[in-house]
């Protein structure tokens, strides 16, 4: 093409002449035309572009009909599939029959027609765009266009210009970064992949910034509240260098299971420099303890100007950066957690536990581990690789356990498809439905040979309940029943027997009921605290039984790794028929010393009836309750305000090297204090200003952390009023 040696005519807003329509498909003019030598003369007969407004402040009619009036940034955010509104000032009136001009989007390094990374629109009736465009309303010099994303178009960020046909070539806006939109998926719109129609859960699911994270054990679940904060500044450009970063192809970033399938990969940094590096070491010298994040914002803002994976996530961080991905992005998606998760290598569905002849755990050859909980996402979209009845909510998750595909990823896997043993569906789908559904089988190991007998199987011990935050509420939903049918029941049967049709292997022995039963009751305790363990057995045969029992009390991860063992007793019992019991005292000072970061103390007792040679077992994981933070706010809620941090520390030892930290959603940027000391049984108390950016109802989310204190939070609730 030939580019006139002029001055750009009319305003700096317009480029060049160019007389090539590589960019402009639906019209064709001749390349070799010359040029008179009174081109702007003749020009001037012709449309010319004076100025283009996105209509992209938040109260104008684009960012409240897409909802995305929440997002802190000045350029127009869209969800495709639905039609937004541009105004175009001309130097003259617009005569629809005689003056052609088309909007044009581009995305990409290369954009190209054949690829959809190149859209011209055109209001014209007569030409087909493959984008919808109209003219709103004329009125004098401005033309008022409407343009419809196509609802599987390209999720990103565009450059928008507008485009005026002349016989002498093309007359286009020059590139202005202040006109380029963001396109996102769109769950409003039917014709969306992430089409949601329940309005309370797309609610949830998509605009809430304010999340709660459930952890701890089954009958004793804690919770955290967390700051997704994917309306915050720079976030959404953070999530978009992240598919950058991953080398995403620009074609690919319409399909919302190709998205969530690389952000599964690139949320951790294992194998691809992705934006979080896991760790349960206890030692979290060169970065931030998990347990110290309040939210997501500050990890995402790191990641992207940095461009280094960040320290320190476990599962609860990676689901949780995660979701604020998805959101951002439009994606419904939601934390679950699963308590008593199972991590089995093996690619069957036992958890080993490996006894002596005694009745006492074999630590050595004990391999497999049952994860208190373990955190993941779901994510709401069609499945049109998958038979029909697939779709809704999948499975992914971002925290590195597993490769998939020669990467560590996970998902997305079919909620239903796990739920009814069809784990043959990509993607992932049998080591989700194992984590759920695995059996704990006790093997007796024969001390001679080394071989091994089953002699006790649990199979509801393990996806004992999953659980995510309800919508609109502060209050957790049971999902487990989206998992899997009830325990025992025929149509569990089945799915197990359809699940070991694509591979997957249980233990099927069936063994006598025995006629002692070991439970161990729950108890609440506070951090510091001495108190009672209790063995409760119901000997059900009528007849005096005998036993020698093994307790072992460790401090664990809440991967179920131990850390180390703090108690150990043999007590002999002696059973009357019916009901008894006996109790084992646990002092603080036995574990106080060797506790790490969830403060989870893991009971097993296990032993065997001499009588009958039956084993007997229990499992109790204690979580240990910590104290609060207060968190006061006060001031004018439209004007400057102010929030305090207090905390007491309860305890008779000192607390060093302590770090606070303070954020809300809309109201308050991350900050954090460092405190080198907390004397015992001394306050302290930080107060912080900060100015609101919108109104609304908020929360600020604050915790401590230290390494001899983990899991300490606060929150307060605040309505922002204009």
């Amino acid at each position: 093409g030939v580019e006139a040696v002029q001055k750009p005519f009319g305003p700096r807003l317009v480029a060049p002449v160019r007389l090539h329509l590589s960019f402009f498909p639906f019209i064709f003019l001749s390349p070799h035309l010359s040029l008179p030598r009174s081109l702007p003369t003749i020009l001037s007969e012709f449309l010319d572009i004076w100025d283009v407004n996105m209509l992209r402040k938040p109260d104008e009619v684009n960012k409240r009909q897409h909802t995305t009036h929440l997002y802190a940034t000045d350029n127009l955010i869209v969800r495709r599939g639905q039609e937004f509104q541009l105004k175009v000032t001309f130097d003259r009136p617009y005569k629809p029959s005689d003056d052609q001009f088309a909007v044009e989007f581009v995305i990409g390094g290369s954009p190209q027609f054949s690829k959809g990374t190149y859209i011209p629109v055109s209001v014209a009736s007569d030409r087909q765009s493959p984008w919808a465009g109209r003219v709103v309303d004329s009125a004098d010099n401005v033309v008022t266009v409407g343009i419809t994303p196509a609802p599987d178009c390209i999720v990103g960020k565009w450059r928008t210009y507008v485009a005026v046909v002349t016989p002498y070539g093309i007359r286009r806006t020059r590139q202005d970064e202040s006109r380029d939109v963001y396109i996102l998926f769109n769950p409003w719109a039917a014709a969306d992949s992430v089409f949601l129609d329940d309005g309370n859960e797309r609610e949830e699911c998509v605009l809430n910034e304010v999340g709660v994270i459930y952890h701890g054990a089954f009958d004793d679940v804690s919770e955290r509240p967390w700051n997704f904060g994917q309306f915050d500044y720079g976030v959404l450009d953070a999530c978009l260098f992240i598919m950058d970063k991953a080398a995403m192809p620009i074609t690919n970033r319409g399909d919302p299971i190709k998205v969530a399938r690389k952000a599964s990969a690139m949320l951790n940094s294992r194998d691809d420099d992705g934006v979080l590096v896991g760790s349960w070491s206890g030692d979290y010298t060169y970065g931030v303890a998990p347990t110290s994040w309040t939210g997501s914002t500050e990890i995402l803002l790191n990641y992207s100007s940095s461009k280094m994976p960040v320290c320190y996530a476990q599962c609860w961080v990676y689901a949780a950066v995660f979701n604020t991905f998805l959101r951002c992005l439009g994606i419904p998606a939601r934390v679950v957690t699963n308590f008593f998760s199972s991590h089995d290598n093996d690619g069957n569905l036992k958890t080993d536990i490996i006894l002596d002849e005694n009745g006492r755990i074999d630590k050595q050859r004990t391999k497999d581990s049952i994860w208190n909980y373990h955190c993941w996402n779901e994510c709401y979209m069609s499945r049109p690789d998958l038979p029909q009845g697939f779709g809704g909510w999948q499975a992914v998750d971002a925290t590195p356990q597993e490769t998939s595909d020669g990467m560590y990823r996970c998902g997305p896997a079919s909620v239903q498809a796990i739920k009814h043993g069809q784990i043959c569906f990509p993607f992932d789908a049998p080591f989700v439905f194992a984590e759920v559904n695995s059996d704990v089988v006790f093997y007796s190991r024969n001390p001679r040979d080394g071989t091994l007998e089953p002699v006790k199987v649990n199979s509801s011990h393990v996806g004992r309940m999953v659980v995510t935050k309800a919508p609109g509420q502060d209050t957790r939903r049971d999902i487990t029943d989206q998992y899997k049918f009830p325990e025992g029941s025929p149509e569990e049967r089945t799915v197990l027997e359809k699940a070991e049709e694509y591979g997957c292997q249980r233990e099927k022995v069936t063994l006598p009921e025995a006629d002692v039963e070991l439970n161990m009751p729950l108890i609440e305790v506070r951090v510091g605290d001495d108190f009672e363990l209790k063995l409760e057995f119901n000997n059900k045969s009528g007849q005096a039984r005998t036993g020698e029992m093994y307790v072992s009390g460790n401090v664990v991860y809440y991967t179920g790794v131990t850390s180390s063992e703090f108690l150990f007793k043999t007590p002999k019992v002696t059973l009357d028929p019916m009901k008894g019991g006996q109790v084992i005292q646990v002092r603080s000072q036995d574990y106080m010393r060797k506790l790490v970061e969830q403060a989870n103390l893991h009971f097993i007792a296990t032993g065997k009836v001499k009588e009958t040679g039956q084993i007997v077992t229990a499992m109790r994981v204690v979580t240990l309750h910590n104290p609060k933070l207060s968190v006061q706010v006060r001031g004018h809620v439209s004007e400057e305000m102010f929030v305090t941090v207090e905390f007491t520390n309860p305890f008779k030892f000192n607390l060093e090297d302590v770090y606070i930290r303070v954020e809300g959603p809309g109201v308050m940027p991350p900050k954090y204090k460092h405190y080198s000391l907390i004397l015992a049984g001394s306050s302290l108390n930080w107060t912080e200003s900060f100015t609101p950016r919108r109104e609304g109802p908020t929360k600020l989310m604050a915790s401590l952390d230290c390494a001899a204190l983990r899991q300490v939070y606060g929150q307060a609730q605040l309505t922002v009023k204009p």
